[in-house]
């Protein structure tokens, strides 16, 4: 959810298995469809539907973009803005289709960027916190300092042990710095999973910019 780039990674495709996938279950209810259990079927989920959304609102055509990539991502400067400890920096826009499928799927689109972006680099934040370190800039050095495809030399450095054994903590340290974000982030996903659901077994949805049906 990413962002942009989960949208060009997106394709047809995935609207296709997961609707086959949800008919042959018998999912196809129309009180509550049954809801894939994995994260990685309730990913596919969100994805088909976002294309589907993506589809409709590009059929339309978006006023005042006069490419398609700024019909699908939005034109203009990013409205959207979220720096990383990392030093990286991610926008979005709050304009385009993208834009238009994550406010019905997520219901809050700057609250979702700003979760969605923030887990997605969890990972990175604990090594950028590992790298400051004294013991991981030693081992860091010792590693450098070896020749090309020297494998002992590499372990000798101690450098991926004390990776091994240095990550795990910082990560959690990462984590329970951004609890709220988490939290954030697991709420408005389901909510993605339950939309993306009803949306998948027929339900129509909005094409009013913002619009937010509870």
């Amino acid at each position: 959810m990413g962002i942009s780039t989960e949208a060009r990674a997106t394709g047809r495709t995935a609207a296709g298995v997961v609707l086959a996938v949800l008919l042959a279950a018998g999912c196809w209810a129309k009180s509550q469809p049954t809801l894939p259990t994995s994260q990685q079927g309730r990913s596919n989920l969100i994805k088909a539907a976002q294309q589907v959304l993506v589809d409709r609102c590009m059929s339309r055509g978006v006023s005042g973009s006069p490419t398609r990539e700024q019909a699908l991502f939005g034109s203009g400067p990013a409205e959207l803005s979220l720096t990383l400890a990392t030093g990286y920096t991610v926008r979005a826009h709050t304009d385009g289709c993208l834009a238009e499928a994550h406010r019905f799927l997520y219901g809050d689109q700057a609250r979702w960027f700003r979760a969605e972006v923030t887990v997605n680099n969890l990972r990175p934040e604990a090594q950028t916190q590992l790298g400051k370190d004294p013991r991981y800039r030693a081992a860091l050095a010792r590693r450098t300092a070896c020749p090309d495809e020297d494998a002992r030399c590499a372990r000798a450095s101690g450098l991926a042990a004390l990776r091994a054994r240095l990550e795990p903590a910082r990560l959690a340290e990462v984590r329970a710095a951004h609890r709220e974000e988490i939290t954030t982030y697991d709420r408005l996903r389901g909510r993605a999973v339950h939309r993306a659901a009803k949306l998948l077994a027929g339900q129509p949805a909005p094409h009013q910019k913002g619009h937010d049906p509870s």
